[in-house]
């Protein structure tokens, strides 16, 4: 990074005085990522992206190249993947709120869709009365198998606002399946960062055993009904720490094919969610220090980022971790240690506007840059209005040719007035 900001740096107006902070984000990293990703699953399998961890539309436009699809949890998200080029059936629509006209535009569209209650597939057949429709339309189910370490990203409890509840619902799942022939496929997500590998064993596993399930009695009683598709969601965790490795996509693709058999051969075709994994160590922040506070015991850094750009961090602190690099304004690495240590604190006019606390740093100056690793992920989709920030300069980059390009401009001040008005 400090190589890669450096070279930045010389290149005529490509970072200005008015880029206090700016985005990074490795073509070549997201590149591997996704092509790793195709190699290891069959080739009939719908990866879907999901746009919810990064929807910049040129990024989106690179996923759109390399074959794969998106994965969208709004009406707006499905806006910029139809505008970006993806094809209806490579577009998987996912939300637990979707009105009567967001579902009709879906299945006018002909996209997938994942329907997120029994009153939304009585919805859907509904709007199937009067729309004709190429969609794709399964249901997402609540396996019910616990939650993870960070509550709020754990979706599989045995109550969450997400799916149907499968423990009192079997009964009445296989009735809608029946009364409904256009339901072919099933949908099962246990969250994201926090749920250990093996809990989204866990739920893949119950559900997958209940498809297999219907199946055969639908066989068993000469039914001319299968589920045909079967979605594993996303949620493979990723790692916030320069000392410890996550769990690879080759890893888990073994774990899966060893556990679940009947997703690889051709039994159901296969749907995946991922969006972290993709995109988490893709991105990168660079923020100069403004200020210095230096205290008897505790030096503390002044930048222009905080809950702005990583609210979940500064929100839920216990929870999120992001490694920090610092270089001198030249873009050269920093090193030694200072007497004490830091706290990395935001813009923002609240006291929980903080990055990180307690860190060992080389002696910090103003003029200096803070580098915050692993930020490719459900940070500037998250950005926060508060106190009327700008949205950061997003410039891209691969390594393999040193090639920049501004992806994003900087948010003016007229932009906000614009936003505001």
């Amino acid at each position: 990074m400090s190589k890669v900001f450096s070279l930045a740096l010389t290149i005529k107006d490509l970072i200005t005085e008015e880029d206090t902070s700016v985005i990074f984000y490795d073509y070549s990293f997201l590149n591997d990522r996704i092509e790793d990703l195709v190699s290891l699953f069959p080739p009939t399998t719908l990866h879907a992206v999901a746009v919810k961890a990064n929807p910049l539309t040129h990024i989106l436009t690179k996923i759109k190249t390399m074959g794969v699809g998106s994965e969208v949890a709004s009406l707006p998200e499905l806006y910029l993947a139809e505008r970006t080029g993806f094809s209806p059936d490579k577009i998987v629509f996912d939300s637990p709120s979707k009105t009567r006209n967001e579902i009709a535009y879906a299945l006018k569209l002909g996209v997938y869709v994942n329907a997120d209650s029994f009153d939304e597939l009585d919805r859907i057949a509904e709007i199937l009365q009067t729309v004709k429709s190429q969609s794709i339309i399964g249901v997402r189910i609540n396996p019910q198998v616990g939650s993870g370490t960070i509550k709020s990203t754990s979706v599989s409890d045995i109550i969450s606002k997400f799916g149907i509840p499968l423990d009192a619902n079997k009964s009445k799942l296989e009735e809608y399946f029946l009364k409904y022939d256009w339901l072919k496929s099933i949908h099962v997500h246990v969250g994201s960062q926090g749920c250990p590998v093996n809990l989204i064993l866990d739920g893949i596993r119950k559900v997958l055993n209940f498809a297999k399930e219907l199946n055969e009695s639908f066989k068993k009683k000469s039914i001319e009904k299968l589920i045909q598709y079967f979605d594993i969601g996303g949620g493979l965790p990723v790692s916030y720490y320069a000392d410890i490795k996550s769990i690879t996509m080759r890893q888990y693709q073994k774990m899966l094919q060893d556990n679940f058999r009947d997703l690889f051969n051709g039994q159901f075709k296969l749907i995946t969610e991922f969006g972290r994994y993709i995109h988490a160590n893709t991105g990168w922040v660079a923020s100069k220090v403004e200020y210095v506070k230096r205290e008897s015991n505790v030096n503390i850094i002044m930048t222009h980022v905080g809950a702005d750009l990583f609210l979940r961090k500064c929100y839920n602190p216990e929870d999120w971790h992001h490694q920090i690099t610092v270089v001198d304004n030249d873009g050269n690495l920093k090193h030694g240690t200072d007497k004490n240590r830091y706290i990395i604190a935001g813009p923002l006019c609240f006291a929980g506007d903080v990055i990180e606390k307690d860190l060992e740093l080389p002696i910090v100056a103003e003029g200096d840059y803070v580098l915050i690793h692993d930020a490719g992920a459900y940070t500037l989709s998250m950005w926060s209005r508060h106190n009327s920030r700008q949205v950061p300069k997003v410039i891209g980059y691969n390594q393999s040719n040193g090639n920049f390009e501004v992806i994003k401009r900087r948010e003016t001040k007229e932009d906000l007035f614009d936003f505001w008005t």
